[in-house]
């Protein structure tokens, strides 16, 4: 596989790192809009408790897993593109001593604990 760059510039190295944190941002607010979304189901069944009416949850929280699920595959792509632009620098693109897994492994909390979440509420909430 040839180089991605021949311009021996640390720079391509750290847009390749902006541009996985951009979508790390990405998936932590899809994650919290499933979030959102699964919880105002829970807001709207109290509330229709309220009025003596029962109101199904199963759409909210069916949606609102779904969103945080693809949060995280969001994140596990990102991850998996950044590691392939990471294995076409050179190495005179990648300054000595710096860390270019810190950036992975934030995004992989993040796509790990929104998969943790998806359980939880999966298997955490009563019907």
């Amino acid at each position: 596989m040839p180089d991605m760059s021949y311009l021996n510039d640390p720079r391509v190295l750290f847009a390749a790192e902006r541009t996985l944190l951009a979508w790390n941002r990405t998936s932590l607010a899809l994650m919290a809009f499933g979030f959102v979304i699964e919880r105002f189901g829970l807001f709207m069944q109290m509330f229709a408790v309220s009025q003596n009416e029962n109101l199904p949850r199963g759409l909210s929280l069916w949606v609102g897993i779904a969103f945080i699920l693809l949060g995280a595959g969001v994140g596990l792509t990102a991850i998996f593109e950044y590691r392939r632009v990471l294995r076409q620098l050179s190495p005179a693109e990648i300054p000595e001593g710096y860390r270019v897994n810190l950036s992975v492994f934030t995004t992989a909390a993040v796509a790990v604990l929104g998969i943790a979440l998806s359980a939880y509420l999966f298997w955490g909430v009563k019907f």
